[in-house]
């Protein structure tokens, strides 16, 4: 299998579920490739050309760390193929994450993969599905309304406002795009800083009210969904509690240095996921993350769900080798039902 996965900026890439992924493709045999958003190439009639990274056979590594700092060294050096010659292309940049001088990459790998997809090579998620979830926090808002906090998306400081008052004077406030937990604040009691925290993000766009949940101060946890179903091996389940790194702050997100913990499947996870999983089964989205405190899921990542990294710290097995494993199955049923079935199906098969 060649598969190759797509990333934002190859000097910032961290040692993420991103790199393990794509070192665990390596170990399995396959020909594995990285390159970055801005590294297509497109000329009409022609099929897309990627600018990208192979992982050399002769690689020696002892942990992920060496592996990506030998990825990144020029001694591997960048070249353009054909990306009718891949199997998979799996798109893990994240658009929301990008600078203001690189707005150009916010729907570039989109556009880019859906070609590719047209092309017939297996894209995950199914760019189709990606593009309509875009900006993940309005399609977290067309999942059943009894797994959700309450919230308001709008550009109205005086909405927000009244949504502060009617929600017990204690709300949080974040962009509408945007995710790793920035630019995300509590409005209490005492309404602090409100004035100069609307502006801030209502200068930027559309901001999300939401109703605070008392139960994120014990940190909130990460679902990690494969195939619509939470990620499994060995009988353990891809159930990541993240704490918040001390006690006056409310985001427990790892890249805010949150700790990881093993977390228990409860009944209210359950509900959640029975509620998620169909609908992103049809929608086409292979690996997804939950974020969700007691009952409630506050956000769903579509885009770039992250955590692998972290499940063997904390005594979870190497999940890599199951979504890996998944991804060769699909190829293995795009063959044997020789490309009759659609990406979107294929994205989502067992």
């Amino acid at each position: 299998m060649k598969i190759c996965f797509v990333i934002s900026d190859l000097k910032k890439e961290y040692v993420g579920s991103s790199v393990v992924m794509l070192k665990k493709a390596f170990e399995r045999g396959h020909s594995a490739y990285i390159m970055e958003v801005g590294g297509f190439n497109f000329m009409h009639g022609s099929p897309v050309d990627i600018r990208c990274k192979k992982v050399p056979k002769s690689l020696k590594y002892d942990f992920p760390e060496d592996f990506l700092t030998q990825i990144k060294d020029d001694k591997v050096a960048w070249k353009t193929i054909s990306s009718e010659e891949l199997d998979v292309l799996f798109v893990r940049n994240n658009p929301t994450e990008e600078t203001i001088n690189r707005h150009w990459a916010e729907h570039s790998g989109l556009a880019f993969a859906r070609a590719i997809q047209q092309q017939g090579v297996l894209v995950l998620n199914d760019a189709n599905a990606m593009a309509h979830s875009f900006i993940d926090k309005m399609y977290f808002e067309e999942l059943p309304k009894t797994i959700k906090p309450e919230s308001v998306i709008t550009r109205d400081k005086q909405v927000i406002l009244d949504f502060w008052k009617a929600s017990n004077k204690n709300i949080v406030l974040k962009p509408l795009e945007g995710s790793g937990g920035q630019s995300i604040y509590l409005i209490g009691k005492e309404k602090h800083n409100f004035e100069q925290i609307t502006n801030s993000l209502l200068a930027k766009g559309y901001v999300i009210a939401q109703e605070f949940l008392p139960g994120v101060s014990k940190g909130d946890v990460r679902v990690l969904l494969i195939n619509g179903k939470i990620l499994e091996k060995d009988g353990e389940l891809g159930l990541i509690r993240r704490i918040n790194s001390n006690k006056d702050e409310f985001r427990s997100n790892l890249a805010l240095g949150g700790k990881a913990e093993k977390a228990k499947l409860t009944p209210e996870i359950e509900r959640i996921v029975e509620l998620t999983g169909p609908k992103l089964i049809r929608d086409g989205f292979f690996f997804v993350g939950l974020d969700v405190v007691d009952d409630k899921l506050i956000e769903i990542n579509c885009m770039s769900p992250g955590g692998l990294a972290y499940t063997q710290e904390i005594g979870l097995p190497d999940f890599t080798e199951t979504v890996i494993a998944s991804i060769e199955r699909k190829i293995e049923y795009k063959k044997l039902n020789k490309n009759r079935l659609s990406n979107k199906e294929l994205a989502t098969m067992d």
